[in-house]
C-alpha cells in the first residue's frame, strides 16, 4: 500500500534543557533542517522554554509541541498546565499518555481520553502514546495491551478529531534502553493499531491517521523503520537533544 500520509517526526526533550540551552539547540536545528519540506518537524521542549523556542521557530518549517497538558481548562490544579496556556505560545501539538507519565504519574487511558478531547476543543493536535512493557511482549500480550490502550485513550473522539490525532507506538522496553523494535516488529504493531482505528472509526480514517514509532530511534535505523508501510514518523527522545542526531534521523527518513 502506498502511503498517503506525510511523515511526522517529533523531538521529545523530556526534562532537559534550560531556556538558554533550548534556544541554542532549536536555533541549530532550524538551520540544519531549513530545506526539509517532506517531513512535518515538531520540537517539544519543557514548558519553561516554550515561549523562547516559539520565537526562534517563527516563520520556519518547525512546529511547537508540549509534553503534556491538563484535561481541565483552569482552576485549583496546582502544577498543571491548561491548553489555553499552551496556545499563548503558538503550540500546535501536545504529547499525551507518554509511557513515563503512565508509569510515574499513573495516568489512565480514561484520563488520556479526557486530555485528548480537551486538546481538540482547543484546536491542539494530540500525539497519543501507546505501548507494551517487556513482560507484556514476552508473555504474548502485546496486542491485548495495545487494544486496551487504544480503545481507552481514543474513547469519545469523533471521526474528525481522530483524523487530527497522531498515534505513537512506543514499546516501553525500547525507550532509552538502546534496544529497538525491529522494523518487522514495529510494522506488525503499527498495522495492528491501524486496524483497530479502522474498527473504531472507519477505514478512511485509518488510512489517514499517522502512527509514529518511538523507542531508541537514531539515524542508523531511521530509514528502515520509516520505510515500513504503516510507520509514519518517529517520536524521538534522547536523539532529539543534539542537532546532528536529530537532523540525521529526519534526513535519513526522506
Amino acid at each position: 500500500m502506498q502511503k498517503e500520509r506525510k511523515l511526522i517526526i517529533a523531538g521529545n526533550w523530556k526534562m532537559n534543557k534550560t531556556v538558554a540551552e533550548a534556544i541554542d539547540l532549536v536555533t541549530d536545528v532550524k538551520l540544519s533542517l531549513a530545506s526539509v519540506k517532506e517531513v512535518d518537524i515538531v520540537v517539544c521542549p519543557p514548558y519553561t522554554a516554550l515561549g523562547e523556542v516559539s520565537k526562534v521557530i517563527l516563520h520556519s518549517n518547525i512546529r511547537l509541541g508540549a509534553q503534556n497538558m491538563s484535561e481541565q481548562n483552569s482552576g485549583a490544579y496546582t502544577g498543571e498546565i491548561a491548553a489555553g496556556m499552551l496556545k499563548e505560545f503558538s503550540v500546535r501539538y501536545v504529547i499525551l499518555g507518554h509511557s513515563e507519565r503512565r508509569q510515574y504519574q499513573k495516568e489512565s487511558d480514561e484520563l488520556i481520553s479526557k486530555k485528548a478531547l480537551a486538546a481538540h476543543l482547543a484546536s491542539l493536535k494530540p500525539i497519543i502514546c501507546v505501548g507494551e512493557l517487556l513482560a507484556d511482549r514476552e508473555s504474548g500480550n502485546t496486542e491485548k495491551v495495545l487494544e486496551t490502550q487504544v480503545r481507552g485513550s481514543l474513547a469519545g473522539l469523533s471521526k474528525e478529531q481522530m483524523e487530527e490525532t497522531t498515534l505513537a507506538y512506543e514499546p516501553v522496553w525500547a525507550i532509552g534502553t538502546g534496544r529497538t523494535a525491529s522494523a518487522a516488529q514495529a510494522q506488525e504493531a503499527h498495522a495492528f493499531i491501524r486496524g483497530l482505528v479502522g474498527k473504531l472509526f472507519d477505514e478512511t480514517i485509518a488510512r489517514r491517521v499517522r502512527i509514529q514509532y518511538g523507542g531508541s530511534v537514531k539515524g542508523s535505523n531511521a530509514r528502515e523503520l520509516m520505510s515500513q508501510p504503516d510507520v509514519d514518523g518517529a517520536l524521538v527522545g534522547g536523539a532529539s537533544l543534539e542537532t546532528r542526531s536529530f537532523a540525521d534521523i529526519i534526513k535519513n527518513s526522506i
